[in-house]
């Protein structure tokens, strides 16, 4: 267990000023990744032949969890752990389990995890037991063939069982496809009746231009705006003011009683409203996913050690401030010229999808 009671970031503080950026958007999201490393190899998001990072540049679970604890005192709501894979980064267990602390104490609404359903089956039960609720499972086709295609070294199975092991344990299942346009165009509506048959939400999204992935995503690019008025032709589109605290908007279904959402970085900038932050395995903090600055709160907490007191505290605090200070208004996402190279170096895996 990490974060006990005698830890700087559980301990009990003083109400402290809200993290607030340049343009009025309170940080109250953040997305952490806890391993660069995964199991699949998707086509949109790896290339095949990684390198990835050695074990002392990858933050300790103790040295997240401190982060993490920073942030929800300084007003973060919803903490969600993605990857990579977060499944396969061991202790990831005992991590989830020590953040729901902060949900039983009422400082944390929501404890969420991003996975590509490879390893749920194993893990459903005990992310239930440790306060997680709602979970969000990469699905991008239904053809076994393709699967092993889209992920390189994934199995469909596999991830079905994960899907149905999650939703057992009393897990919310929100599927997510990532819309491509010469491999699942075409199921976009199959993806849809199953989603609607299992109980679970669906949002499509965009492929983004981070990192070299092998291949040109011009290719790839399905613009949504695209799908949606396709839909519309065949389907009652509804639109919802539901949020979740994430970039997608979201429409009812009417004929199968789907919530549908859209994640579209390229046709619709959806950064008006940002309200998250994005750390990395390393503990670089990205305050826009789609632009190159960054903050190492990695060297503060490895500066201060780890006996915790006030004023390593006020130390964290003033780097959260100073980094939010730089978030900018949008992203520079663009993905229009074939050949071009992708908008930023480094790849999904390593931000946190």
């Amino acid at each position: 267990m990490f974060g006990d009671g005698n830890s700087v970031a559980s301990a009990p503080t003083a109400a402290t000023r809200p993290l607030v950026d340049p343009f009025g958007r309170a940080i109250t999201y953040l997305r952490v990744s806890v391993t660069d490393r995964c199991d699949f190899r998707c086509v949109y998001c790896m290339a095949e032949d990684m390198t990835f990072l050695p074990k002392n540049e990858v933050l300790s679970l103790e040295e997240i969890d401190r982060i993490a604890s920073a942030f929800i005192r300084r007003g973060t709501r919803k903490l969600r752990l993605t990857g990579g894979e977060p499944l396969v980064r061991r202790g990831i267990i005992d991590l989830v389990n020590s953040l729901g602390r902060h949900l039983k104490n009422g400082a944390l609404e929501e404890l969420t995890l991003t996975s590509n359903g490879s390893q749920m089956a194993r893990h459903a039960e005990a992310l239930f037991a440790a306060g997680v609720r709602r979970v969000n499972i990469s699905l991008d086709t239904l053809d076994v063939d393709k699967f092993a295609r889209i992920t390189r070294w994934g199995r469909l199975p596999q991830v079905l069982d994960g899907i149905a092991a999650a939703k057992a344990a009393g897990l919310q299942v929100k599927l997510n496809t990532v819309a491509l346009a010469h491999e699942n165009a075409d199921e976009i509506e199959a993806l849809m009746r199953f989603a609607a048959a299992g109980g679970h939400d669906l949002t499509l999204i965009e492929t983004m231009p981070l990192g070299e992935i092998g291949e040109d995503r011009v290719d790839q690019y399905l613009p949504l705006s695209r799908v949606r008025r396709d839909l519309a032709q065949h389907y009652t589109l509804t639109d919802l003011p539901h949020r979740t605290g994430g970039p997608a908007r979201y429409v009812h279904v009417e004929e199968l009683g789907l919530q549908l959402g859209f994640i579209t970085p390229l046709t619709h900038n959806f950064c008006e409203s940002c309200n998250r932050v994005r750390l990395t395995a390393t503990g670089q903090l990205f305050m826009c996913l789609g632009q190159d600055d960054q903050a190492d709160l990695r060297s503060v907490i490895r500066r201060l050690g780890t006996n915790g007191s006030g004023s390593d505290e006020a130390a964290i605090d003033a780097a959260l401030d100073e980094a939010i200070s730089r978030k900018p208004r949008g992203h520079d996402f663009v993905i229009e010229r074939r050949g071009a190279r992708p908008a930023v170096a480094r790849h999904m895996s390593l931000t946190g999808g």
